[in-house]
């Protein structure tokens, strides 16, 4: 049982070299990522049910006792988290049997995908710091590749924004890593709780909070560091822009979350008051840019950073009931986010194009996609009884008993241009006539591929309504895993035992 947190990021990264030496095999290459996402999956739900009983399952890799070997750790909040990820996976690998073409796979599609499910398992079952920066640049390799591979000029335009502002995050990261272990003398991140507990220089230690901020803000996507995400997100094959939506950001909103509960909770007014403000700013910029958009995809993308901001307030506002709409939101947006682009990927199939000016009348032609899109654009606008309703109901609540009235309105005003902006999209993708400029009908999908594009997109859309329906066991453990994060005490003893 202490050898799971291992598995997710291992069973992966032998999917991703086996992979590699198939290139020539594209059908193996195919059944290879289904068959392994299928696997990462069932290992990321037997680690969460080894969680909930036992509250903590960390490995010390060759038996190196923490702080000085490398610990992975598995609490409520990561294992929900890794559970996302193979979710997200094996979406991904079905749906892009049929929507990523010959070209791509055999030009290492699925090792690539294999790689990236590598990179955000180490990311969130880590527990040192300097291991999760290596994650971080696993995961932006494999990123950049899956953005680039094709070599489509919007592509390559998209991904060279991408990287770059990455690793310009990157950098903060490590220089903030570099003064941190010369500060406190380690990078454990149970033994940063205790060091950082111990020391008496609040100014310095803030000043490394504002660095963590910068670094892990930029991969969030956060107020004002989001604009490279509207201007890449949306150039890749769907499959990938889903994949991306569902996971890439979470990484950084993730990492805000464990070291702004764990490490730097010496100033909460200054640090977490700075956290809420730019969270109110994420959310209206992302909203306002996406009511702007006249193209699906990018109208999405813009989605991704507004709802960024609300997973965040959970974090700024500081309690429990707070950061557990933080992870029920975390968990709701992962599913409808990425549902829609994968719907998207079906409305590029059918018509050729995703902007909006040139689709119309898709809900007589294929009225299922229509539903799936309703579900998963009410549930991102928080419409009851959906999922998005009970996580924003959550973060409503904690900002009412913070008393954080401005954030509360900011957060009901954004939700109601998101559903305004979505309600755009079924106005003239579904609702609307096709102009006679756009050609004629639908272009016809293979039954094969046909199964392949619905069955994951229906899977998502269905897993955002059961959220919505079956919230009470969602909130009950969103809720024990905000009450492990506020009690970093119970963290420090399973990764250091009695050295403290």
């Amino acid at each position: 049982m202490s050898q799971l947190p291992v598995l997710p990021i291992l069973i992966p990264l032998i999917m991703a070299a086996v992979s590699l030496l198939l290139w020539r095999q594209r059908r193996l290459q195919q059944l290879l990522g289904v068959l392994g996402t299928a696997a990462h999956l069932g290992v990321a739900l037997t680690l969460l049910q080894a969680v909930r009983r036992e509250g903590f399952v960390v490995l010390q890799l060759g038996n190196w006792p923490a702080p000085f070997g490398i610990s992975l750790v598995a609490d409520l909040f990561s294992a929900m988290m890794v559970v996302m990820v193979g979710i997200m996976g094996l979406a991904v690998a079905v749906y892009s049997i049929a929507g990523v073409d010959p070209e791509r796979e055999f030009f290492g599609y699925y090792a690539f995908l294999q790689l990236l499910l590598a990179g955000v398992s180490g990311c969130f079952l880590t527990g040192d710091l300097f291991n999760l920066y290596v994650w971080f640049e696993v995961m932006l390799m494999a990123s950049f590749v899956l953005m680039a591979l094709g070599g489509e000029r919007r592509q390559l335009e998209g991904a060279v924004k991408y990287v770059t502002i990455n690793l310009v995050a990157s950098a903060f990261f490590l220089s903030a890593l570099g003064i941190l272990y010369g500060l406190a003398g380690t990078l454990n991140m149970a033994d940063l709780s205790v060091q950082l507990g111990r020391l008496n220089r609040p100014g310095l230690t803030s000043t490394l909070a504002m660095l963590f901020l910068a670094a892990f803000g930029i991969k969030a996507a956060l107020f004002p560091f989001f604009f490279w995400l509207p201007a890449s997100y949306h150039t890749p094959p769907p499959a990938v822009s889903a994949l991306f939506a569902g996971l890439l950001t979470k990484v950084g909103v993730y990492s805000l979350i464990r070291v702004f509960t764990l490490l730097f909770v010496h100033d909460l007014g200054y640090t977490h008051g700075l956290i809420l403000v730019i969270s109110g700013l994420t959310m209206v910029t992302g909203v306002l840019g996406a009511v702007a958009q006249g193209e699906m995809r990018r109208l999405l993308s813009f989605h991704i950073v507004s709802q960024v901001g609300y997973m965040t307030m959970g974090l700024a506002l500081f309690t429990p009931l707070a950061l557990a709409g933080s992870i029920v939101h975390l968990i709701h947006n992962i599913l409808a986010k990425s549902g829609l682009f994968l719907v998207s990927g079906v409305v590029l199939r059918l018509r050729g194009t995703t902007d909006l000016a040139r689709l119309g009348g898709l809900y007589r032609g294929a009225p299922g996609l229509a539903i799936l899109f309703l579900l998963c654009a009410l549930a991102l606008a928080g419409l009851p009884p959906l999922s998005g309703f009970w996580s924003k109901l959550l973060l409503v609540r904690a900002g009412l008993e913070a008393e954080s009235y401005l954030i509360v309105a900011v957060a009901l005003s954004v939700s109601l241009l998101t559903l305004f902006s979505m309600t755009k999209i079924w106005l003239k993708a579904f609702w609307g006539e096709p102009p006679a400029a756009a050609g004629a009908g639908e272009i016809s999908i293979p039954g094969a591929a046909r199964l392949s594009l619905f069955l994951p997109t229906a899977a998502l859309a269905l897993l955002t309504v059961a959220g919505g329906l079956l919230a009470g066991p969602l909130v009950e453990l969103a809720l024990a895993a905000a009450a492990q994060l506020l009690e970093p005490a119970g963290y420090v003893r399973a990764v250091l035992g009695g050295r403290t």
